[in-house]
């Protein structure tokens, strides 16, 4: 059965999937953005350490490989007109690595799979590795023999391309396009990237296969960026300005048109009207 408005959050090791869960969470709180907190939300274990490393300006620690917890958030828009519970899970990004080799999905994702409304994607385009093709390799070396024969591995955009179609077909979706569940890609550590992009034009320009397959299968995909921290901070050494200013006044969303805002809620308020108007406005 779908849960309205529960999210499951598709990201490997090392894209910030507990930065950005933090940040949010800091913002939900803080009555500041599109959406806010309305009551009490459960089991806030996930990221209890890692509010306490950002308020002490450090970089959270890794999320253990094992760990699936989901944490239930009430919220509402602005205007209180919308009230919703978020579920957001928080688990070790090996776990999404692991479906793609073993081409399995685990019973507690099949379940999270199958249930939730909204989907959202996080890359890291700068610790993605791209394979060589005819557009990297130019056509007069490709009669050239190969040296020796080498591992073929393959490349970053391919497997997740894998990996939407495995989460479809565990799903049971329909043929494409896709209307639910809802897709959003949000390219993490966006303070990484150069300037002059779209969030899909830099999806486009690292991972064109991906970007092509996403925007061919689903009506409405959304593509937004994210800096969760908008610096590198350490797990060891702390940043001064971090604490004094605190870590909510850091971070922001850049949307689909690449403008920046420090609401960090945009990036889920737009997945939930998108589930509740069929499209995203």
């Amino acid at each position: 059965m779908i849960e309205q408005n529960s999210i499951l959050v598709i990201g490997e090791s090392g894209v910030g999937k507990t930065h950005f869960g933090a940040q949010l969470l800091q913002r939900l709180m803080g009555d500041k953005g599109r959406l806010r907190m309305d009551g009490a939300a459960s089991n806030l274990e996930p990221f209890e350490g890692a509010l306490e490393s950002l308020n002490e300006g450090r970089a959270a620690a890794h999320t253990a490989t094992s760990t699936y917890l989901d944490s239930i958030w009430p919220v509402s828009d602005a205007a209180g007109a919308r009230s919703t519970k978020l579920i957001w899970p928080d688990y070790g990004g090996e776990q999404v690595r692991s479906i793609s080799s073993s081409r399995r999905v685990p019973v507690e994702w099949l379940e999270r799979v199958k249930a939730s409304s909204s989907w959202l994607l996080l890359l890291r385009l700068q610790q993605t590795r791209v394979g060589d093709d005819i557009f990297s390799r130019p056509l007069n070396e490709q009669g050239v023999k190969p040296p020796q024969a080498r591992d073929v591995h393959m490349s970053d955009q391919a497997r997740m391309v894998e990996l939407l179609q495995i989460l479809l077909f565990a799903n049971a979706s329909s043929d494409p396009p896709v209307e639910k569940p809802n897709l959003s890609v949000l390219l993490t550590c966006w303070d990484e990237l150069p300037d002059g992009f779209t969030p899909q034009s830099a999806l486009a320009s690292r991972m064109p296969m991906l970007e092509s397959f996403i925007r061919c299968n689903w009506t409405a995909p959304i593509f937004m960026g994210v800096s969760a921290l908008e610096r590198p901070l350490s797990p060891h050494e702390r940043d001064a300005e971090y604490v004094a200013r605190g870590p909510e006044e850091f971070g922001y969303i850049v949307e689909s048109d690449g403008t920046k805002s420090q609401d960090l809620t945009i990036a889920i308020d737009r997945l939930l009207r998108g589930v509740a108007n069929g499209r995203v406005t």
